[in-house]
């Protein structure tokens, strides 16, 4: 099995804490992907890259970009709740708040997200997890639940223990905009835009955003050097790919002053 963290608290001492906790409680190595504080929609991104590597295959996803101020963290009684789903053999634990699963929305990855209140999850913790029971006046009131909380549950909901749970349908999540949610080292804009959104089609020119009108292409190879182009992206799953703003030959975000977050709205 495989298990990846995804999560923007990431400094590399967090980052080891996290790592060796989720080795430790499903016994085999983790991965984790670091996004920028409080940017769920790269979270979003990454959890469907994620589920597309790994194919559908056993194994944990977590991911935690929950917001840490503002209204939006006051709303919940005690912080973002967490929930999960799975996606074939792949668990995915999570935090349900904001745009993290606005693309498993998008692409119909899931229908629904079975939902749990961690003082009441440790209130009904069974007695085989004796150990845990020890623990959860600090469980409930830790300020890391991402440490605390969720691998370990994670690790019961793998094991099928019965767990107090309500279901969210993620026709309850909010909707991402058409908008840049990662830049990779190359300059590429990924954004959450779907091919048939914009009706691609090669050879086109279309405006989106700020951006000026570009042609689409089939393949990174068809575009002229120094060229800005549209193409569908390798980010997505199966048949379906998210569409890329890039540079043939350099850097898109560079040369255009465009930042993950930004939003391309299409121009009639």
């Amino acid at each position: 099995m495989f298990v990846t963290i995804i999560t923007d608290c990431h400094d590399t001492a967090t980052a080891g804490r996290q790592l060796t906790r989720a080795n430790a409680i499903f016994d085999c190595p983790a991965n984790l992907v670091g996004v920028d504080f409080n940017a769920d929609y790269q979270a979003a991104g990454n959890l469907i890259d994620i589920l597309d590597a790994s194919e559908g295959t056993e194994g944990v996803v977590l991911a935690n970009v929950a917001p840490r101020s503002g209204e939006a963290n006051k709303k919940w009684p005690n912080g973002t709740p967490f929930g999960f789903f799975h996606y074939h053999s792949t668990l995915v634990v999570c935090s349900i708040d904001g745009y993290l699963l606005s693309l498993v929305k998008k692409l119909g990855l899931a229908e629904k997200v079975r939902v749990f209140d961690i003082p009441t999850v440790m209130a009904n913790v069974p007695n085989k997890l004796d150990f845990y029971l020890n623990q959860k006046d600090y469980i409930i009131n830790t300020q890391f639940r991402s440490f605390e909380f969720l691998p370990r549950v994670a690790k019961w909901i793998w094991e099928k223990i019965e767990l107090p749970i309500e279901e969210l349908y993620l026709t309850d999540v909010k909707d991402m905009d058409n908008q840049i949610w990662w830049i990779d080292n190359f300059g590429n804009c990924k954004t959450s835009i779907l091919p048939n959104e914009i009706s691609f089609e090669a050879g086109k020119k279309i405006k989106l955003g700020g951006l000026p009108e570009t042609q689409c292409y089939t393949r990174l190879k068809d575009v002229p050097n120094g060229e800005p182009a549209l193409v569908v992206g390798s980010s997505g799953v199966k048949e379906t790919r998210f569409v890329e703003f890039l540079l043939q030959g350099g850097s898109a975000a560079a040369k255009y002053g465009l930042k993950m977050g930004d939003k391309l709205p299409l121009v009639s």
